[in-house]
């Protein structure tokens, strides 16, 4: 197979170069979409409350993602801590909005390109799949920098909340294999009373057609692997408070037909969701039948679309001492 593109890029000096921007970028941090302009470098906080370092919740062989990127072997997987999004209903609230500062493991771009290698090459896993990894782009990219020459060859999966500035995206081009990009909400009036971030829509569009515009379609394997291309992910909310249908229209539409999606069902009241009537519920079968029969009337051939399954397999637990190499259960 052949060597993604950061391993060229690095060969030619160019990642290493990129990284250098990138952190530079952290003395008025501009990386995503809320453009604090705090000093990350000197330790000051924006709204992603992180710092410099690399801070993670948990590193393991997920076989929990869709079936192109977990594969049979599994797909690496670095949770990331924090989040520039505050969803009130978030899966994984323990590490996006941590109660305890010292929820996570704080490494050193060494230290989590030596994890990474464990991955590939102890535990076989397909890929590499930073989880929220916008805001620490920087060092995610100085990771790579350290990890090619250890031996990483494996493609990057960028799995994101879309809520991502287009110049960072850019700076990932021919770094990021294989983009796993949400699409949450068609109104921005949802985002902000939801997710607490101004003009979703507009920069979530724009940085899944940047995504798009490198990585093309999905492509896989023989094994049906992926191994480049951007697939969507739209979860769906009750009462269509994601506007799922309208974001399927413009994908159809504005991106392309051929577009990988995956239509998610898994929504239940989780963090702080009961406090909003409208979200302090499921799904109905109406509800997400009109998701599913827009799908196939639009065109969108290519994806998967979840069942209406027990919340319950889809509930993550970070509560559990975050061993580097644990395992998740398979629960898609």
């Amino acid at each position: 197979m052949q060597a993604p593109g950061y391993v060229s890029l690095y060969r030619s000096g160019e990642l290493a170069r990129r990284a250098r921007a990138l952190e530079a970028r952290l003395a008025a941090c501009d990386i995503c979409p809320r453009e604090c302009r705090v000093n990350r470098l000197a330790g000051e906080r924006g709204a992603c409350r992180s710092g410099p370092e690399l801070l993670v919740a948990s590193i393991c062989d997920h076989h929990g993602e869709e079936p192109a990127i977990s594969g049979a072997r599994g797909s690496g997987t670095v949770f990331l801590g924090n989040c520039n999004l505050s969803c009130v209903y978030c899966q994984n609230s323990q590490i996006s909005q941590p109660e305890q500062p010292d929820a996570f493991q704080v490494l050193t771009p060494r230290q989590l390109a030596e994890r990474l290698l464990y991955l590939q090459d102890r535990l076989g896993c397909h890929n590499i799949n930073f989880v929220t990894p916008s805001h620490f782009v920087p060092g995610l990219v100085r990771t790579l920098v350290e990890a090619v020459p250890l031996g990483l060859r494996v493609p990057i999966v960028y799995n994101t909340s879309s809520y991502d500035s287009l110049a960072t995206l850019r700076a990932l081009e021919g770094v990021v294999s294989i983009y796993l990009a949400d699409l949450r909400y068609a109104s921005d009036a949802a985002a902000r009373r939801y997710s607490g971030v101004r003009r979703y829509v507009a920069h979530a569009r724009a940085a899944i057609r940047e995504m798009y515009r490198q990585v093309g379609n999905l492509q896989t394997d023989d094994s049906g692997v992926a191994v480049s291309g951007l697939i969507v992910r739209l979860l769906v909310l009750p009462g269509d408070l994601s506007g799922t249908v309208n974001s399927l229209r413009w994908l159809a539409r504005k991106v392309s037909p051929r577009v990988t999606i995956s239509v998610m069902s898994q929504y239940y009241p989780a963090h702080r969701a009961y406090r909003y009537p409208e979200l302090a519920r499921r799904l109905t079968a109406a509800e997400y039948r009109r998701v599913t029969s827009a799908v196939t009337r639009l065109g969108l051939e290519n994806g998967w679309v979840q069942g209406l399954a027990s919340p319950d397999t889809y509930r993550p637990d970070f509560r559990r001492p975050a061993h580097p190499f644990e395992s998740t259960p398979r629960n898609r």
